[in-house]
């Protein structure tokens, strides 16, 4: 009697398995998708790391973010953050600035020419004719801001305390429209937590043309590099967490508008997208390869030498 009750349980205990599923060597088990705990901790925005869309390879906004007067390898060795962020998305090793001092520069990015300025003066002293890329860009039915840290009030024509209006390109394009255009949309960029850049970032209503400039302590102009890299730790995770950034619709663009001394004028360019995983782009560009991809991103004609200048976006295959 005791065998025949084993015998029944033996039996049972197979007709259960067999209903289980398939055993060994009947075929691959299917594992359900892997979901994370809702209490897992979110990545933490200050920590520079690649965020966003990975399927976001082109982005149809850029914004640029100007710095003062370093060379590419003083900004690796002492601005760490910033050092990180240009590890982990990517950077230039071979893009130059176009002259000494800073203006000749600013025009370039924004002009696509220096103009054959050579020195510092302002608005008043060189009035420039044509459109500058943002006025293109509002022409052709694109969007185009200037966030300017510090400026006493839109398209300010002159320096007022730690605002240097030769950092500011869009002021010294004088005809009429253009002058509309700077005093419509080159505005007081306003703190991480409050103004036209904070707004425009947590709005999701960042331009298509974006520029900002720090003020002359937060440049790396009159104050050190660890407070330009201090102030880009403050602004950029606020950016890099806002809707374009995270829906991968933007790039940003971190560069320097000269080298120090009169040694070589390679700069750092840092460009931060969804899409960009560890570049270091050995392309040879100055500032007119920015200036050209400003163009392609627009829709427009390249502005004078820039016409003839590779893009930044082929440096970091975004095209």
């Amino acid at each position: 009697m005791k065998r025949m009750v084993a015998m029944l349980g033996v039996a049972l205990a197979m007709l259960v398995t067999g209903c289980a599923g398939p055993g060994p060597g009947a075929g691959p088990e299917v594992s359900a998708p892997s979901v994370a705990s809702p209490s897992a901790p979110a990545t933490s925005p200050s920590v520079a790391s690649p965020r966003g869309s990975a399927t976001a390879s082109r982005p149809a906004k850029l914004l640029t973010i100007v710095e003062e007067n370093h060379s590419e390898q003083t900004a690796l060795a002492r601005m760490p953050y910033l050092a990180e962020l240009s590890a982990n998305y990517g950077r230039t090793r071979a893009y130059s600035a176009l002259a000494h001092p800073s203006l000749p520069n600013y025009l370039a990015l924004a002009g696509g020419s220096t103009f054959g300025v050579t020195d510092d003066a302002s608005p008043a002293a060189h009035p420039l004719p044509g459109p500058s890329v943002f006025d293109q860009a509002i022409s052709a039915g694109r969007t185009a801001k200037a966030y300017i840290e510090a400026m006493p009030s839109p398209c300010a024509l002159s320096n007022s305390r730690r605002y240097a209006v030769r950092h500011n390109p869009w002021t010294y394009f004088a005809d009429p429209a253009a002058r509309a255009h700077c005093q419509a949309y080159d505005v007081p960029a306003g703190t991480p937590s409050a103004g036209a850049l904070h707004d425009d970032v947590t709005a999701g209503t960042l331009p298509t043309l974006g520029w900002v400039t720090p003020d002359l302590c937060n440049d790396a102009h009159n104050c050190p590099l660890r407070v330009a890299d201090d102030w880009l730790r403050g602004w950029l995770p606020v950016i890099m967490d806002g809707p374009d950034f995270r829906a991968g619709r933007l790039a940003v663009v971190v560069t320097f508008d000269e080298a120090e001394g009169s040694g070589p004028n390679t700069v750092l360019t840092t460009l931060i997208a969804p899409g960009v995983r560890h570049v270091v782009s050995a392309a040879n560009c100055t500032h007119y390869c920015w200036t050209r991809y400003a163009a392609e991103l627009t829709g427009t004609p390249p502005l004078r030498q820039a016409a003839g200048s590779p893009s930044l976006s082929t440096a970091f295959g975004l095209r």
